[in-house]
């Protein structure tokens, strides 16, 4: 009786490389399953909505951090030449 080593090992890899493939798929089907479950009963809260004197707090602070870059690089040209 003659075993062809090499075709039991063909046949082997087709098997682990099947299981593994069909591991991976449930996975992501239950992964699936499972996220929609938790948004349904733990849904995220909504963002807070600004009002305008939060609005304006952000707009002057970009305002100041745009006037220091502005203020930087014009020390860094004056002191380059």
């Amino acid at each position: 009786m003659e075993v062809n080593l090499v075709w039991e090992g063909i046949k082997f890899m087709f098997l682990g490389m099947t299981t593994v493939l069909l591991f991976l798929v449930l996975m992501i089907v239950l992964m699936s399953y499972m996220s929609k479950i938790i948004q349904k009963y733990f849904p995220e809260p909504q963002g807070v909505v600004e009002t305008a004197s939060g609005s304006t707090a952000q707009n002057a602070d970009k305002k100041k951090k745009i006037a220091a870059i502005t203020a930087a690089i014009m020390h860094h040209k004056k002191i380059g030449n």
